[in-house]
């Protein structure tokens, strides 16, 4: 079975914009670099910094509840801190979510664009090394990208795999072979993992990336299609190494 990895995308701030990469690092035990470091809670979450602890997507302004979030495009450079978005209809928008005063101004930047469909008050909330990640083991998500485009073959629709907002995305695999390798080891690049579960979808694949329109039901056609709700896997690295595009990804035998 021969797979490379197709894309390597990182997600800085939960629910917005995926940052593509041309390679990365995995460190074992670790989650994806620079994914998940903030979220924006949509009213109080009850994150405390000083013991960080797993919280709830539905608690943050997340495509599975707020679909307008992806009319923000954000940009975010992790080596200065600085983000930038854009969104139609708002100003752009710059500044440092290093301190507090930058942290604020995109809250109130993005409490004008999400309007009523936020519950609010939106703050943005910085993990400190903690990840916001959708699952407290879920380290690092593999998409394979033929079980995407057999979904799109059944929808006769075209289908953005990055509606699926994995770290990973990887071609030469057979569709939906993944669903049966909890506990398998597989080899990406320079590092090997080993699968947690396969992923169970939410609501958020139904919106465009692009338009920010909730268009697919994709939860109802995952079921109806394949008796399923799953898109993607979980692994957690237990030997570090580098990852880019083109690296194999092997599934070991065993």
């Amino acid at each position: 079975m021969s797979a490379s990895i197709a894309a390597l995308y990182r997600h800085p701030i939960k629910g917005f914009t995926p940052q593509a990469l041309c390679r990365a690092r995995l460190e074992a035990g670790r989650a994806f670099p620079g994914d998940r470091l903030f979220a924006v809670e949509d009213g109080p979450c009850g994150f405390d910094p000083a013991a960080p602890a797993f919280v709830p997507k539905q608690r943050f302004t997340v495509l599975a509840k707020i679909a307008r979030v992806a009319k923000a495009r954000t940009a975010y450079d992790e080596t200065s801190g600085v983000l930038e978005a854009t969104a139609p209809g708002a100003p752009n928008f710059e500044a440092s979510l290093g301190d507090e005063a930058g942290k604020l101004a995109f809250a109130l930047w993005l409490t004008t664009l999400l309007g009523d469909d936020a519950a609010g008050p939106l703050r943005v909330i910085d993990g400190a090394g903690h990840r916001f990640l959708d699952h407290p083991q879920g380290h690092v998500s593999v998409i394979n990208l033929a079980s995407v485009r057999d979904l799109e073959m059944r929808l006769a629709r075209p289908l953005d795999p990055l509606r699926f907002r994995g770290n990973l995305y990887v071609d030469g695999w057979p569709a939906w072979a993944e669903n049966d390798w909890t506990g398998r080891e597989i080899v990406l690049g320079g590092a090997r993992t080993r699968v947690f579960k396969p992923i169970t979808r939410c609501a958020a694949p139904g919106v465009d990336p692009v338009t920010g329109i909730r268009d697919i039901d994709v939860t109802g056609a995952l079921h109806d299609f394949y008796g399923h709700m799953l898109c993607g896997i979980y692994v957690q690295v237990i030997a570090g190494g580098e990852v880019a595009r083109g690296d194999p990804a092997r599934l070991e035998l065993g």
